[in-house]
């Protein structure tokens, strides 16, 4: 089964811009893969403006995050795994998601508990 959490994403990405308001991200900056702006991240975290005037080329994939994007002046790739993101709310309200940060990203249910086993005892 595919992950749920990048269609989350797009839909939620896609919500936000119909109502005029600005998308963004918050990246774990320290997740293996991502190519961000050292300059920009604090506490391991980074928030990023994907408003569509903001960046170019931006794809939300079923893997990545990536898009290009200017920081101070300088113009840059930004790639980021869909592991890494932790949230996508609009800038002006909040609304929008926050993901648990120990999805299992192979997108498979977790495994069903086991029942205990019965303990019986004799009783004379």
């Amino acid at each position: 089964m595919t992950p749920l959490k990048p269609y989350l994403i797009r839909s939620i990405y896609e919500w936000i811009i119909d109502n005029n308001l600005t998308p963004h991200l918050l990246i774990d900056a320290e997740q293996e893969g991502c190519s961000l702006p050292e300059d920009f991240i604090q506490n391991g975290k980074i928030v990023l403006n994907i408003r569509p005037e903001a960046v170019q080329n931006l794809s939300l994939g079923n893997d990545e995050v990536q898009f290009d994007a200017r920081f101070s002046g300088k113009s840059m790739h930004i790639l980021a795994p869909v592991s890494a993101v932790n949230a996508i709310y609009a800038k002006e309200n909040g609304k929008g998601m926050v993901f648990d940060e120990h999805d299992d990203p192979s997108g498979e249910p977790p495994p069903e508990p086991t029942p205990p086993k019965p303990k019986l005892r004799v009783v004379k």
